[in-house]
């Protein structure tokens, strides 16, 4: 975890993710007399980019790659519509880009070591 500040591509990233996830679950809340078993999943996804916004703020690898997986997902589940997949294609580009940025690697990868204990455990 990195407790130092994110370049400001991951801080308005976060932001982005957390609020995505935040709108998009009460949005998607379902309602006890509309309730479709697709809602689960869709409330599902939402919280995912919560969770992605909220830890890639806090400097967790493993949050860029959920952020990334996530509008991946986005990408696969608009096929058929050209439009979609061109702008959720677009979307995904703009992300990767900066989360694999030079800052934004130093920023995530300096998480292998927390209080001279490494992820695994081990001393370092």
């Amino acid at each position: 975890m990195n407790l130092g500040r994110p370049p400001l591509s991951i801080l308005v990233l976060s932001c982005l993710y957390t609020a995505i996830g935040t709108v998009g679950f009460a949005y998607h809340f379902p309602r006890p007399l509309t309730f479709h078993y697709e809602d689960v999943w869709i409330e599902g996804t939402e919280l995912l980019a919560l969770i992605a916004g909220v830890f890639m703020l806090r400097g967790h690898n493993w949050a860029r790659w959920l952020a990334l997986a996530w509008i991946a997902f986005h990408v696969a589940i608009s096929f058929p519509v050209v439009r979609q997949i061109a702008i959720h294609s677009l979307f995904l580009a703009v992300i990767a880009w900066l989360l694999f940025q030079s800052r934004a690697e130093q920023y995530f990868g300096s998480k292998g070591t927390e209080n001279g204990q490494s992820v695994q455990g081990h001393r370092t």
